[in-house]
């Protein structure tokens, strides 16, 4: 229900962040990630593939199905689904979150928003419980629930980070929830991934089936038992004269997304900096999303190879977000962030000259990938915490997240257009290296102090 009340309003700076406040804010990366880790990236889009097949007629188990399914009158094929469900959640997603984020902003309450999200995305998670049979539609309903959800709730819990630390503390904190968000999603993955190789059976492939499902409910259950912790441990802080609501939140939260749109031109800088992190992120993203698919097809890879490599980046990005964190706070965010950029396109190289079927080497950069991985992430996040108007987190953020999430198409279609110009994994994955060039040259020209005093923030003492 709308929440229809008067905040308090205050001017004075709000009260400082103690320890068990940002232990909170750290304890939710780690709640969250395993809907990233063991439903989005390993078990969603093999189940509810298998159970549009089975709605289209296809016999479980079968090696190729051309089958079709029809929903809402629409003529798809039954192994489209899964991609078509992604690309509506992120057209979705791109219209809730500039919202979400402006109610939060001016909400006394946004403890309640970060909760409300993150179990409904976990309820709906859990759900996939009844997702049986040929129950297709049910499975994609939950999806996008879920899906937006957690987009919803990363808006909210990312909006706590300016107030959790000063300039100078914002990129140690925003590197030690990221690291801890790798952790716990990899400790569920790989306990999922354990269960499913030992209980499984080579001739029974509804078994298999039966244990993605509820690898994927264990995913829901870990999300809401470990939201409780912030929700009990973060504190809210009263709403700034300057975005207070005059009435409904969420009317007010419309009306200040329209005028947030129009203010935003007033912090070029800021923009130029979403669109330097739109780039880059979207090379990164399609690395991820990608190396599976170029693992199997290009270098003939066993499933067991793919399975290992993905357990590494996980746990690997636990240090490696920390390390970088203790790189910035030496020289500074920007540079380290400019430095991941470098890496990665190292990285990218050396995919180029991977050996088909060696696994070992297909580790070694998969090891690579995971030690750059957690720390771009998120000094790119405590980065743009600098950037933000005061009283105006949420919106920001929900900016933010569009650019993370929302434009995530593009690298896909920069690998399928190169891919079929010259049949290559190989060439379709060395094209990506233009994104993280262009990333690196656009985010250098960014002058952070500058963009930070525009912005109206104090800049911390090494960038």
């Amino acid at each position: 229900m709308a929440e229809t009340v008067t905040p308090t309003v205050t001017d004075t700076p709000p009260p400082a962040s103690t320890p068990r406040e940002r232990r909170g804010w750290y304890i939710y990366d780690w709640a969250n990630s395993a809907f990233q880790s063991t439903v989005i990236t390993v078990f969603l889009g093999p189940f509810l593939t298998t159970i549009a097949e089975t709605a289209a007629g296809c016999e479980l188990g079968a090696d190729s199905c051309d089958g079709y399914v029809h929903p809402l009158g629409i003529r798809v094929a039954a192994g489209s689904y899964y991609p078509y469900l992604i690309s509506l959640s992120v057209f979705l997603t791109v219209f809730a979150l500039p919202v979400i984020g402006a109610i939060a902003d001016r909400s006394a309450h946004k403890k309640r928003l970060l909760g409300g999200a993150a179990f409904t995305g976990a309820g709906a998670t859990i759900a996939m419980a009844f997702v049986t049979g040929d129950r297709y539609l049910l499975g994609g309903a939950l999806f996008l629930v879920a899906n937006i959800s957690f987009g919803a709730a990363i808006v909210v819990y990312n909006s706590f980070l300016p107030q959790l630390g000063g300039p100078d503390e914002r990129d140690g904190i925003s590197s030690r929830g990221w690291a801890l968000g790798y952790l716990g999603g990899g400790l569920l993955l790989a306990v999922n991934l354990a269960t499913v190789s030992l209980l499984s059976e080579d001739d029974n492939p509804q078994r298999t089936l039966d244990l993605a499902r509820w690898s994927i409910v264990s995913a829901g259950v870990w999300w809401a038992a470990f939201t409780l912790v912030p929700l009990r441990w973060l504190r809210d802080r009263p709403v700034t004269a300057a975005v207070a609501a005059r009435g409904n939140v969420l009317t007010d939260g419309f009306r200040q997304l329209g005028q947030t749109l129009r203010e935003i031109r007033a912090y070029p800088l800021t923009l130029f900096f979403l669109l330097a992190f739109l780039v880059f992120n979207d090379g990164i993203q399609t690395v991820i999303t990608m190396a599976s698919q170029y693992g199997t097809e290009e270098l003939r890879l066993e499933q067991s190879t793919l399975i290992v490599t993905i357990l590494l980046v996980q746990f690997l990005a636990f240090g490696g977000a920390l390390l970088l964190g203790a790189l910035a706070r030496r020289i500074g965010a920007q540079k380290t962030v400019l430095i991941s950029l470098v890496l990665w396109t190292g990285v990218i190289l050396g995919v180029f000259w991977l050996p088909a079927e060696a696994p070992l080497p297909f580790m070694a950069l998969g090891a690579c990938i995971g030690l750059v991985l957690g720390g771009s992430q998120a000094l790119s996040r405590s980065l743009f915490s600098q950037l933000i108007p005061a009283g105006k987190e949420g919106e920001y953020y929900g900016f933010y997240e569009i650019s993370d999430r929302g434009t995530s198409w593009l690298g896909p279609l920069a690998f399928g257009i190169v891919f079929q110009l010259t049949a290559s994994y190989r060439v379709g994955l060395v094209s990506l290296v233009g994104f993280f060039v262009v990333g690196f040259l656009l985010l250098l020209a960014v002058p952070m102090r500058r963009a930070i005093i525009a912005a109206g923030n104090t800049p911390p003492r090494v960038l």
